[in-house]
């Protein structure tokens, strides 16, 4: 009995150590297939054929039917717009908002971006996504929205965060809905690099 005992025990700790050894591989092995995953998206590249809208602390990119304003056509408020027109009617639009609110953390500075969303908009939950940065991936929050004007349903979505000098800024796509693909949007988002 004693002995089977000790046999017991003995085997126990190799067990142990092949199932920490086993789990370790998994991990490397998930660690690189996710690694992988996020080079994979594109973080910070312009597709081919689209423009950029490029202010002093963010670039992101805008498909070929949108059209930039220029300094004197934008709110004072953006540091940078697209439009897109059907019909002679803005159906969408591109915009980027740098340093509008005082945020220690990208959360807050996503909180501030909520703000500018107009009262009675149906309003989606922070989350959680990176963006092309100076060093790599920076953190980012998302947050999606929707909202009627003049009878016209719209889509829209902000990313938000925090550049290299802390201060706050902001990425917003609007399209009123079945004028922007999600693939499209999807571009726009990844496309998004901050300095």
């Amino acid at each position: 009995m004693t002995s089977e005992i000790s046999q017991k025990r003995a085997v126990a700790p190799r067990r142990r150590a092949r199932t920490m050894a086993a789990t370790a591989v998994s991990a490397a092995v998930l660690l690189t297939v996710t690694a992988g995953c996020g080079t994979d998206t594109g973080a910070g590249a312009v597709p081919e054929g689209w423009d950029t809208l490029k202010s002093s602390a963010v670039t992101v990119a805008y498909p070929p039917a949108f059209t930039a304003q220029s300094d004197a056509e934008r709110s004072k408020y953006n540091a940078a717009a697209a439009t897109l027109t059907e019909g002679g009617k803005s159906v969408g639009m591109i915009t980027v908002q740098l340093d509008f609110t005082n945020a220690d953390s990208v959360e807050e500075a996503a909180i501030g971006a909520e703000a500018g969303i107009a009262l009675g908009s149906k309003l989606g939950k922070q989350q959680k996504i990176v963006v092309a940065g100076p060093d790599g991936e920076e953190e980012a929050r998302r947050v999606n929205f929707e909202f009627t004007e003049k009878g016209t349903r719209y889509q829209g979505v902000i990313v938000a965060g925090l550049d290299s000098a802390e201060k706050s800024y902001a990425v917003r796509i609007d399209a009123a809905r079945g004028t922007l693909d999600d693939g499209d949007l999807n571009k726009i988002i990844e496309s998004i690099t901050v300095k």
